[in-house]
């Protein structure tokens, strides 16, 4: 079952119910996977809707942090109940204690010693982490690392 038929199947279990919040929700999600899907001309792979879901989530961070700061506190928890259900789609996220192993490994793999080396490191952790972990959290691991 891929990923859009999974969610039509949850839109149609959220309007039985009634929850008016997750159905406009996984509309959204969905909404989002098709424009892809057209955009592409083709389904997506499982990497590609991975990517979709990635973006969508950085979204509803985004605008939720920017209502926040504009005091609009209704619409930051709209953002962030939409992320919640988008969250349910995502991988499990890596435990810190598996995020440190696979880059120490990237690091001994690639003999690398200085900052120079951080591109060849993180092209080499980011496929093994895909969807679990923040890039810019691991970026920030393997600067300290590599300093």
């Amino acid at each position: 079952m891929t990923l859009i038929d999974r969610l039509e199947t949850e839109v149609k279990d959220a309007m039985l119910a009634r929850e008016s919040e997750r159905r406009d929700a996984l509309r959204l999600i969905l909404s989002s996977l098709r424009s892809s899907e057209k955009d592409l001309q083709r389904p997506l792979t499982e990497d590609e809707e991975l990517q979709v879901l990635q973006r969508e989530r950085k979204k509803r961070h985004e605008a939720a942090d920017a209502f926040r700061d504009a005091g609009r506190e209704e619409q930051a928890a709209k953002e962030e109940a939409e992320l919640a259900v988008l969250e349910e789609f995502m991988p499990e996220p890596i435990s810190e204690d598996e995020l440190d192993r696979i880059v120490d490994d990237a690091i001994a793999e690639n003999k690398a010693t200085s900052m120079r080396d951080m591109g060849r490191v993180m092209a080499d952790v980011m496929p093994q982490i895909a969807g679990r972990a923040d890039g810019s959290a691991v970026s920030q691991l393997v600067r300290e690392k590599l300093a």
